[in-house]
């Protein structure tokens, strides 16, 4: 998430949807269908994800570039963990049964880093875990150039989505929303005597 974001402003975009009735938690629903125990919430924004999950017992660590976001953030829900910094250089104590990038995360990331974003964000997946990320992909970074990053960080994909409610993802047809995918990645398991498949 790139850091010139007004969080009260972002967030009140979604306030008001959530008022007209619109579901705003997509995100979270996927997530927890992968019954994670933890999450972390990678570009986090004002954290509509994680305190979603959150609120569903799931141990939640949300992070943003953005101090205006991760700000929000605290105000809103402030007994979680919340970290201020790029995911470019993350490095926690710590590893996730899920790493979500929810709402375009590769896409705001500086020009050029999405491959150590990623690698970054792999590197917090728990053996047996997941990488789960939704983006839209007409700005320049495609599934192709994705899933190469995933590869190279020893990720490989599991299953896609064109929404995050499950709508399919047909590669002649790729259903309702061509332009987006949500796509589950996990890290390669390892074979007898040590290599990977």
């Amino acid at each position: 998430m790139t850091s010139n974001f007004d969080g009260r402003d972002y967030q009140a975009r979604f306030d008001e949807a959530e008022a007209r009735g619109v579901d705003v938690h997509g995100e979270a629903t996927f997530v927890r269908a992968w019954a994670p125990r933890s999450v972390l919430d990678a570009g986090c924004g004002t954290g509509r994800c994680a305190i979603e999950l959150a609120r569903h017992g799931i141990d939640v660590v949300g992070v943003d570039v953005s101090p205006s976001m991760i700000d929000e953030a605290r105000r809103r829900a402030p007994a979680l963990a919340w970290v201020c910094t790029d995911l470019v250089d993350l490095a926690l104590d710590q590893s996730f049964d899920v790493v979500v990038l929810a709402g375009n995360v590769p896409l705001f990331t500086r020009a050029g880093t999405q491959t150590a974003l990623v690698a970054a964000c792999a590197r917090h997946v728990a053996g047996g875990g997941r990488l789960i990320a939704g983006f839209q992909l007409d700005r320049g970074y495609d599934l192709i150039e994705y899933d190469q990053t995933c590869a190279e960080a020893g990720l490989h994909l599991v299953e896609r989505w064109s929404t995050w409610d499950r709508a399919p993802f047909l590669t002649k047809d790729p259903g309702p929303n061509p332009d987006y995918a949500v796509s589950v990645h996990e890290p390669e398991k390892a074979r007898p005597g040590g290599t990977a498949h």
